[in-house]
């Protein structure tokens, strides 16, 4: 599993992230992030890319965004 700390950056840099490991050819992607925006704009990326997406909120408002092949 392809692990992505996007923890205090702000968009789009998380989603462009995410995109890099999809085109690397990731299939189990996380994504942590800390504010809502971010998860929205990851989790969006990830179902129009054919991904299945869950999340969890964690400690210290991190969210952690996990895509499924």
């Amino acid at each position: 599993m392809k692990t992505i700390d996007a923890t205090g950056l702000s968009c789009p840099q998380p989603v462009l992230m995410t995109i890099q490991a999809i085109k690397k050819g990731e299939t189990e992607i996380k994504v942590i992030v800390d504010n809502n925006t971010s998860y929205e704009n990851v989790k969006r990326c990830g179902e129009n890319n054919g991904f299945e997406v869950k999340a969890e909120e964690g400690e210290n408002e991190l969210i952690t965004v996990f895509l499924n092949k």
